[in-house]
Formats: structure tokens, C-alpha cells, sequence
């Protein structure tokens, strides 16, 4: 499963599933020894770079933590990154 490489619409569906998974700890809270690393490891295969890392700790300490695991973390770096993070603007140089 090449997941950095995915299109935009299947890391939604991977993200949304993750998110799902996510939720087994609340009915097996044991889930979470395993859940947290692998959380962390699959958001820094789906997102390159530091954005990547960083929501890698954001998921990790979400689903580490009890009660925090609601949140649906994957699905809302995917928001940020294709619908709510402006275009960079590439710089033309002319010399």
C-alpha cells in the first residue's frame, strides 16, 4: 500500500477508515497500545515533510490519550491540506 502516492480521494477514504479505527478503543481501550504508533507511523507515510511530522505527534497524543480519540484527526489534516491551505505562491525569477 503505497499511501504517499495515493490521489487525493483515496487518502480521504484511507483517512476516514483510520479515523473509524480509531474509535475501537472506545468500546476496547486496550486498542490503544497498539493504535497510537501505528496512527503515527501511517499519517507520516500519507503526509511527507513536517506537516506530516507534526500530525503524526497530533495523532499519536490523540489516540493515546483517553477520551480524546472522537477526534477525527486524519480526516482533518486531509481538510488541510486540499481544502483549506492556500496555494503557494512559486516565485518567477527573472534573472
Amino acid at each position: 500500500m503505497n499511501l504517499e502516492n495515493a490521489s487525493k480521494y483515496k487518502k480521504l477514504a484511507y483517512g476516514l477508515i483510520f479515523d473509524a479505527l480509531g474509535y475501537v478503543s472506545i468500546v476496547f481501550p486496550p486498542f490503544d497500545i497498539f493504535w497510537a504508533p501505528a496512527s503515527a507511523w501511517l499519517m507520516t507515510k500519507m503526509y511527507k515533510g513536517n506537516k506530516g511530522k507534526i500530525a503524526a505527534a497530533i495523532v499519536f497524543i490523540e489516540e493515546a490519550l483517553p477520551m480524546l480519540d472522537i477526534i477525527p484527526t486524519f480526516t482533518l489534516m486531509w481538510l488541510y491540506t486540499f481544502v483549506f491551505k492556500t496555494k503557494e505562491e512559486k516565485v518567477i525569477d527573472i534573472s
